[in-house]
């Protein structure tokens, strides 16, 4: 009688529903979120996990500060978990043509960007996708090296990036603003050198973590600080109160502000925002028509990014 085989000497083969855990875990850089989205416990997740990589032989997720992060063979894993749920999407549907997206995208951006640009956007990508749903988080920082849980990062100058594509998605400008009143009680400068009787308001030079952005200690170094903070709304407002000079985005400056724009040719910084995101994640249908909404709000506001909003002094 032949001996029968050991099915355990067999190789195994990938799961397809351990490539759908794997993606979830992908998006969202958490073991528990991804339990959450997917209605399972993380102990279930972690063993789906640990027979994905036994099944392709390797490690595909490594730890990192902000979550789980994919090793080369957990991004080539990725690709082909996005194509299985792909083809599920079609399968769901009934129908390869008007498929819904259904999908979360999370995004990260400065908070001018997130108020006026960002947010905006998601809100026109929900209505054109209504299985879409967008996470935003509030946060003015460098390009981070491990990107799990965030699928779109929006910073400040240009990135230096590994693994991820940097995308320009359009300049802006800062200048100098304070009320009439205040100009009133101090005077109004005409030159840089009048600028060291002031006080400033902007970032916390201790706490900024963006280079491109620590130009008030490069372009205003004679002046003190009145008012610092790491939201620029706080700067807004500071300056609305009377409180000092402040270097602000011309296009959050709204005219009933009343506002008053100071040296316009001399103190005039160009800044730019840039996108991050890992070549696999603008694949995704649900990033792409984001990405895409993201372009086309900066488009239309380009003439208010580069333009001033309140009268010149």
């Amino acid at each position: 009688m032949r001996p029968c085989k050991n099915v355990h000497m067999l190789p195994s083969r990938a799961s397809a529903d351990d490539l759908l855990v794997l993606l979830e875990v992908a998006r969202s850089g958490r073991f528990s979120r991804a339990a959450e989205s997917l209605r399972v416990n993380q102990v279930t997740v972690s063993r789906r996990i640990a027979a994905l990589e036994r099944a392709v032989g390797g490690k595909l997720l490594v730890r990192a500060a902000s979550g789980w992060e994919l090793t080369d063979l957990g991004r080539r894993a990725l690709a082909a978990a996005e194509q299985v749920d792909g083809v599920l999407q079609k399968l769901e549907s009934g129908s390869e043509v008007g498929a819904e997206i259904e999908d979360v995208v999370r995004l990260s951006a400065p908070d001018g960007f997130t108020t006026f640009v960002a947010a905006p956007a998601a809100a026109r990508l929900h209505q054109e996708h209504p299985g879409i749903s967008v996470e935003i988080v509030s946060a003015t920082r460098r390009a981070a090296q491990h990107r799990s849980g965030l699928d779109i990062e929006i910073v400040v100058g240009e990135p230096r990036v590994i693994r991820a594509r940097a995308l320009r998605l359009g300049g802006y400008v800062l200048g100098l603003y304070a009320t009439p009143d205040y100009l009133e009680r101090h005077g109004t400068p005409t030159g840089f050198d009048d600028l060291a009787r002031h006080r400033l308001i902007y970032f916390i030079s201790s706490m900024l973590q963006v280079d491109d952005l620590d130009v008030g200690r490069r372009y205003l170094p004679e002046m003190r600080d009145a008012v610092t903070s790491t939201n620029v709304f706080a700067h807004i407002e500071a300056t609305c109160a009377g409180g000092g000079i402040g270097l602000l985005p011309t296009f959050m400056i709204k005219p009933h502000r009343g506002l008053v724009r100071l040296l316009p040719d001399e103190a005039t910084v160009e800044m730019a925002y840039w996108l991050v995101a890992r070549e696999d994640t603008l694949r995704r249908p649900s990033v792409a028509a984001m990405v895409k909404q993201l372009r086309q709000t900066m488009r239309e506001m380009g003439n208010v990014l580069s333009t001033t909003a309140a009268p010149e002094a």
